[in-house]
Formats: C-alpha cells, structure tokens, sequence
C-alpha cells in the first residue's frame, strides 16, 4: 500500500514539474482578437469592447497601442533564465471621425536586434599638451583654499 501511494507521489510530482511556468504581461490573445476588428468599419468603441483600454495612447495622432508579453521558463539546467515566447505590439490608427483607419500588428519575428557598437570615440585634444596644463594649474590655484586670511 504504500509503495502504490510513494509512486502516485512521485509521478504526481513529475507531472506537475514538467509543466513551463509562464509570466504574461499585457493583454492576452491579440492575434485573435487582431481579426474581429475591421478597417473603416470598427470604432473606438468597438475596439474597447473587443479588446478594453489601450495600453498607451499615441498624443501626436489618434493611435492606441496594446501590448502582449509571454516569458517562459527554459529548463532546470538554464537556473531559471526566461525567454520570451511571446511578444505582440497591436497598433490601431483612428480618422477624425473615430473610425479604424489602419491596424498593424507586430509579432516577436518583428523586434531589431539593437548592436551596441565596440568602438569608442577618440577627443580631439590631448591631456599631456601645454595649454591644458596651463589651465589645469590655474583651476586648481583658483580652486584653493586660501592659505591666510588677512586681518
């Protein structure tokens, strides 16, 4: 009997282990709901009732901007590092009249990777001339305390 509960544990367990835990941020499900709303049809109202409120309005021009993020747990061996499985940007232009005028939405094959350049800038001038010096030692006799305070 209890070697039948010890495996029901065991395999309970590694069941439950085996499972990815995943970290979602955003609204869930855009790719689907990115079909129900129509250009030149759709209004803002329809786009709230569809998806809810944005996740940042646009001030230049009438644009909403809903965001979905998924990061999923790699393994045991990668201690717990995430990588991100999902990463949709809906993007919706409105006209004047508050219809949908464009929608885009832009999928984790979208993201740039950003280069840091290795290169470093050179200046101009050098610390090792005379005129620097000069300065220098000017600052620092400018910048002194002085020694004596006259009565």
């Amino acid at each position: 009997m209890k070697k039948i509960l010890i495996i029901s544990v065991f395999l309970f367990t590694l069941n439950c282990s085996l499972n990815k835990v995943s970290n979602t941020h955003g609204f869930r499900f855009l790719d689907s709901k990115y079909d129900k709303i129509i250009v030149n049809k759709s209004n803002k109202n329809d786009v709230k009732k569809i998806i809810g409120p944005p996740s940042d309005i646009s001030n230049f021009n009438d644009t909403w901007f809903y965001i979905e993020r998924q990061k999923v747990n790699q393994s045991l061996i990668k201690l717990g590092i995430k990588k991100i499985e999902k990463n949709n940007v809906l993007i919706i232009e409105f006209n004047k009249m508050g219809m949908v005028s464009d929608k885009i939405l832009l999928d984790l094959n979208d993201m740039n990777d950003i280069k840091i350049a290795e290169k470093k800038t050179k200046k101009k001038f050098q610390q090792d001339n005379l005129v620097y010096n000069i300065f220098s030692t000017l600052r620092e006799k400018i910048n002194a305390p002085t020694r004596r305070k006259k009565k």
